[in-house]
């Protein structure tokens, strides 16, 4: 793969993470802020001092223009990553075409990036984390983000090795089962980092949560799809030409 082709794959990469990253934030906004409206409401009824001047941002361009450049710059940095992750891995994990390939980047990508992670330490909305032990959980959620990367590499290296004696479906099976003993007992040994106030509403936090999870899996979902079919005309253009003339041949005549 030359460096035209690894480019124009990064481009797309990052228009593919864009386009995810819309559809992410409309999720987000309409199934999100209920929660955190709510975590506000309860930090503002707890809290023991009184807000002094005028809010600099306020909370409407929080939740819109705030949300959206923060969803879109996320979207588009992760996009440009994970098609690089892809240029790597064509090839290199199975004779899987673009599209195959570029899902099995962006599932792998939502499981060990984030859900993994999000397991042990979940994503808290306002009111919900004491201030003192952020930049502690913040090290240890980067940390066993690293751990489940790195776990995970390990797991395809362990299924490839494993694949010729084996066979392709158990080898992966026992690399699976490898990853998950692994992830469990770093997770074991990790201290906990949720610290959740009295009184807040478990509803609230479970909704925020799920939220949370939702707008990332819609992320890597959509760019697994988006970018699939971006790639495959830049790898297989003769293919695809193909399939498309064939298709108007097919066609009946009006």
């Amino acid at each position: 793969m030359n460096s035209a082709i690894v480019r124009g794959l990064l481009v797309r990469g990052m228009l593919a993470g864009l386009g995810a990253g819309v559809l992410a934030f409309v999720f987000a906004y309409f199934v999100g802020e209920g929660s955190v409206d709510a975590a506000i409401a309860f930090e503002e009824a707890n809290s023991h001092h009184a807000a002094s001047g005028e809010e600099l941002v306020s909370r409407s361009v929080q939740s819109t223009a705030g949300l959206a450049t923060g969803v879109l710059v996320f979207g588009v940095a992760l996009g440009g990553i994970a098609a690089l992750a892809f240029c790597f891995a064509l090839g290199r994990i199975g004779r899987f075409g673009a599209r195959a390939t570029a899902a099995l980047t962006a599932l792998t990508a939502f499981l060990t990036v984030y859900l993994v992670p999000t397991l042990k330490y979940p994503a808290n909305p306002p009111a919900v984390g004491n201030p003192d032990t952020l930049d502690q959980r913040t090290a240890l959620y980067f940390l066993l983000i690293a751990l489940s990367v790195l776990l995970g590499i390990a797991a395809v290296l362990l299924g490839r090795r494993l694949a010729p004696g084996w066979g392709n479906w158990n080898a992966s099976i026992a690399a699976a089962l490898a990853f998950v003993a692994a992830v469990t007992v770093a997770m074991v040994f990790l201290p906990s980092g949720d610290n959740v106030p009295n009184g807040f509403p478990a509803t609230d936090l479970w909704e925020f949560r799920m939220a949370s999870v939702g707008v990332q899996a819609l992320l890597w979902a959509a760019f697994g799809l988006l970018f699939g079919y971006l790639a495959e005309r830049v790898l297989e253009p003769k293919a695809t030409a193909s399939a498309g003339r064939g298709a108007e041949l097919s066609a009946p005549a009006a």
